[in-house]
């Protein structure tokens, strides 16, 4: 072999060990200071074993050295290439026009303001008998936040608590008079500035969208207009997202994850009522939709909005966060430019393989099987009455499907470079699932309070 040719050969030998261990190097880097323990010693046993089998054939001669260290170096950059093909074979879109809409009354939030002995209480049920069953299971229990449930931690449950409370203020502001003159509006300029104010605000991310009728509840379910059928007219919905913490977290079921989760509900409802004001200020009509004060369901108004998709935990799947957020929607008549929805059909293919939500769920609440047709949509249907009675019992909303879910990893160069390989290529997803489980496990442990929660 000539000289130069070896050179090169031996060049490139080393340079993929080295360059492999340093990648393993830093995800144990990474690993140590997201505090994921696992991932840190799997990592560093990897930096090692890459490297040893390249500096072996690098330092020592030995008969077909030269092939050897051909076929090796050929086959590792072989294997990343395939990897990083934009190979995506054909997958089947979920139905974005449900046959009807929903009816906020039978929403298990609905169902858990009911009063035992009361007229509504009796009447629901009397329409819904099948429902009480279910219903009284969850009712046998202690009850969100409740210092009788399993889980009952003082401080973050009151926490959680006055954040629930300061939700119920904003109520009053959902909606409100508008001012009588109507300002000429561009809606390029309007877009911008309502995102670019939005992120200031705090929120991970904004989209614009039509209001479709498929967005809207039915009937309300919840307050002072129980039962009144939806009439909201507006044109357009403007979603918006907010980031869960990934420390609290990664608690969950404990009483940082409902503590995290009810304060972006408030972070996002805050944001929300000043929008729905200002859009009110210019002369146009616009109405929050804030936790416990819906008139149509966020995720799907998000979803068309090109925030996301529809995973299958049935929360919104975002490209950068996952499940990790809280949704807030306005409405209005206000004219906007509706953003384009994404194909995020590489969510659809991943939740398909993954099922780690499932394997984790502790009600059960997560199916295994694939998408089924439910009412005219293909989706993953849950069992939000198995989930909602885990719920009572432990007296937070649980949240340990968002915490292992591969997509809800930090957002930070070396889990957005895996996102994007996830949503570049069917080959990865697979490999990026095989290596989710090596570093973090199959079945991730809850980790444990972050310490100054629990001091």
């Amino acid at each position: 072999m000539p000289l130069n040719l070896h050179r090169m050969i031996e060049f490139l030998l080393l340079i993929t060990g080295l360059g492999g261990s340093f990648v393993f190097i830093y995800v144990a880097f990474i690993s140590l200071n997201e505090k994921e323990f696992r991932a840190f010693r799997v990592s560093v046993l990897w930096s090692v074993g890459w490297l040893i089998p390249f500096l072996l054939i690098y330092l020592y001669d030995f008969p077909l050295k030269e092939i050897i260290s051909v076929v090796l170096v050929t086959v590792v950059y072989l294997f990343f290439l395939l990897l990083l093909l934009p190979v995506n074979p054909h997958i089947q879109e979920p139905s974005l026009t449900p046959k009807q809409k929903h009816d906020e009354r039978d929403v298990m939030f609905a169902r858990n303001e009911l009063k035992p002995g009361t007229a509504l209480f009796k009447e629901y049920y009397a329409q819904n008998p099948e429902k009480k069953i279910l219903d009284d299971k969850f009712r046998a229990k202690p009850g969100l936040l409740s210092p009788d449930s399993i889980l009952y931690h003082p401080y973050t449950f009151a926490a959680a608590d006055a954040n629930f409370e300061t939700i119920e203020s904003l109520k009053q502001l959902v909606n409100g008079p508008v001012a009588e003159k109507k300002q000429n509006i561009d809606p390029g300029k309007i877009n911008y500035f309502v995102k670019s104010w939005l992120k200031k605000l705090g929120a991970n991310a904004v989209g614009f969208t039509q209001l479709k009728d498929y967005h809207l509840y039915s009937h309300k379910g919840r307050g002072a207009l129980y039962g009144e059928q939806i009439q909201n007219k507006h044109l357009f919905a403007i979603a918006l997202t907010v980031e869960m913490n990934h420390e609290m977290i990664q608690a969950a079921p404990k009483g940082s994850a409902v503590m995290e989760s009810s304060q972006q509900y408030l972070n996002s409802g805050t944001m929300a009522v000043q929008l729905a004001a200002f859009i009110r200020k210019l002369g146009y009509q616009a109405r929050a939709h804030i936790d416990g004060n819906y008139e149509l369901i966020c995720p799907l108004v998000a979803r068309d909005a090109g925030l996301g998709e529809i995973g299958r935990m049935g929360l919104l799947m975002t490209p950068k966060l996952g499940p990790r957020v809280r949704i807030a929607v306005v409405t209005t008549d206000m004219p906007v430019i509706t953003d384009k929805k994404r194909d995020f059909s590489s969510v659809i293919d991943f939740c398909t393989i993954c099922k780690k939500c499932a394997d984790v769920c502790p009600s059960q609440a997560i199916l295994f099987d694939n998408r089924k047709n439910t009412e005219g949509v293909l989706r993953w249907k849950i069992n939000s009455e198995s989930c909602f009675t885990y719920w009572s019992a432990i007296g937070t909303d649980c949240g340990r499907c968002i915490a292992v879910c591969p997509y809800a990893h930090p957002n930070n160069l070396m889990h957005n470079a895996i996102r994007w390989g996830i949503g570049n290529s069917f080959l990865f997803r697979r490999f990026a699932l095989w290596m989710d489980d090596l570093f973090y496990g199959r079945r991730p442990k809850p980790k444990p309070l972050p310490f100054w929660l629990d001091r």
